[in-house]
């Protein structure tokens, strides 16, 4: 079953995937001529070459008020209260590394394209004073230059920003918000160690409004501890009675070293069972689309054009730069992690300026990396993964063992096939076309995960491509 990370931008992206609980190993053995590795080719190469050029940039702003019971981010905790009031030193101080390091990265390219995205991630980014925000903006346009029409997303907090701060983002050119609600359940919120309650839910999402903030989006954890079906419908009936523009639904993962850690075992009490999890899950998408969210990533649901842009560029593998503490940057094929500690981000920083940094140190692309982080984060969305483009780079014995190992869940109705035109082809189309051999090659032009069950599985029909590219 599906577990999802709250984001996708803080650590690299394993070179090798961990295999899922419930692996099915039958489905591999009955590949009668396993494929050879992926290997590096042409096609591949110009594919990287085309996309040099990053146009989007995460930066990540580490403070909160206190650390969440399953939170295993890299962050700040500032407490409850500051006697600095917008002048905090901790901040102020990390903002001048920040910009330092903006100002110190390498274009990795002799053409400069303009940002399209930035997103401002955390920890809560919504505690740092609008004037320091300004600061990272005025250095990333003096770097890059940011297009008159970037999207520039923030995630806020509820009771951590009013009417003032929210007008003063936006004279920034803030224009998304991404609310960090995660439930409408006093009781689950003190559970998880939220720092906020109901009321000031509400309060935001007022907020928010008032000041017309046209595109914004509301994160809700499912399978907290505790956590019923009525809570859970409840709370997406009040997200749906809220009307944001976008809705991301996280499925808990309790993480090493977390207070959730130490407390609970995942699959038992008070912790939903994984298929008390599943009908969660099927009850966010059927919930969501039948009130008009296009359900366009295995986590993320829209209203019509408001896709976040800035997600959009991990689940179709763009280049992206990534800034601050413990953020992971994905530059000319290689992902490069930023130390989770302050103290040795600092010191990386002051490295950076003295040119003692490389960040492809010890590090070369790897066609069978390339190719299982396009399989991954492709089968994440509704899109898919394209099979045409995917064949090119990768060669068309690779699509014929692909279309093997999924034979059984396109039998099943997990996996979807579609052609050119996204025509669904039918089971009995497909077992057709792949006794035809190359006929395969020329009608399938993408897979896809069904919704909500293939997505339900998405952990182990990725797992059984990676063993195809990876055998």
């Amino acid at each position: 079953m599906l577990r999802s990370t709250f984001t996708p931008i803080l650590m690299a992206f394993p070179s090798e995937a961990k295999k899922p609980r419930n692996y099915l190993n039958t489905i591999i053995t009955a590949i009668t001529n396993p494929p050879q590795p992926v290997r590096q080719n042409a096609s591949m190469e110009n594919m990287l070459l085309q996309q040099h050029t990053p146009t989007s940039a995460y930066v990540h702003l580490p403070f909160c008020r206190k650390r969440c019971h399953y939170c295993d981010f890299p962050i700040v905790a500032l407490g409850s209260s500051s006697p600095y009031g917008d002048d905090d030193p901790r901040i102020i101080n990390y903002i001048d590394f920040l910009c330092r390091e903006i100002k110190a990265t390498s274009i990795p390219s002799e053409y400069k394209s303009p940002l399209e995205t930035v997103f401002f991630g955390g920890g809560t980014p919504s505690l740092v004073p609008p004037r320091l925000v300004s600061l990272v903006m005025e250095t990333l346009d003096a770097k890059f230059g940011v297009c008159s029409d970037a999207e520039i997303s923030i995630e806020m907090d509820p009771g951590t920003f009013d009417a003032k701060k929210m007008k003063d983002l936006m004279k920034l050119g803030v224009n998304r918000v991404s609310l960090g609600v995660q439930a409408f359940q006093e009781e689950l919120l003190r559970s998880c160690g939220r720092a906020h309650g109901v009321q000031e839910i509400h309060e935001a999402i007022e907020t928010v409004g008032s000041c017309g903030v046209k595109n914004w989006s509301v994160d809700l954890i499912s399978s907290l501890p505790h956590q019923k079906p009525h809570m859970w419908e409840q709370s997406l009936s009040l997200t749906i009675q809220a009307k944001p523009t976008h809705v991301s639904v996280y499925d808990l993962q309790v993480e090493q070293d977390t207070k959730f850690a130490s407390l609970y075992t995942a699959g038992e009490f008070p912790l939903p069972s994984e298929n008390q999890a599943a009908d969660f899950y099927r009850m966010a998408s059927e919930m969501l689309r039948d009130a008009g969210y296009e359900h366009y990533e295995i986590s993320s649901y829209c209203k019509n054009g408001y896709q976040c842009k800035h997600n959009y560029t991990y689940w179709i593998n763009k280049p992206f730069y990534a800034f601050g503490l413990g953020s992971a940057s994905y530059l000319n094929g290689l992902r490069f992690s930023r130390p989770r500690k302050l103290k040795d981000y600092m010191g990386y920083v002051q490295n950076l300026e003295n040119g003692l940094v490389n960040c492809s140190e010890d590090s070369k692309v790897d066609a069978q990396d390339i190719a299982m982080d396009i399989v991954m984060l492709s089968l994440r969305t509704a899109r898919g993964l394209d099979f045409k483009s995917f064949g090119k780079a990768f060669g068309s014995l690779t699509i014929l063992s692909l279309c093997e190992v999924y034979k059984p869940h396109i039998e099943s109705g997990h996996v979807v096939c579609l052609d050119e035109q996204r025509r669904e082809i039918s089971p009995e189309e497909f077992r057709s076309l792949l006794s035809e051999g190359n006929k395969i090659n020329e009608v399938l032009a993408y897979i896809r995960l069904s919704d909500p069950d293939g997505f339900l599985l998405s952990n182990e029909l990725i797992s059984l491509a990676f063993n195809v590219l990876a055998p």
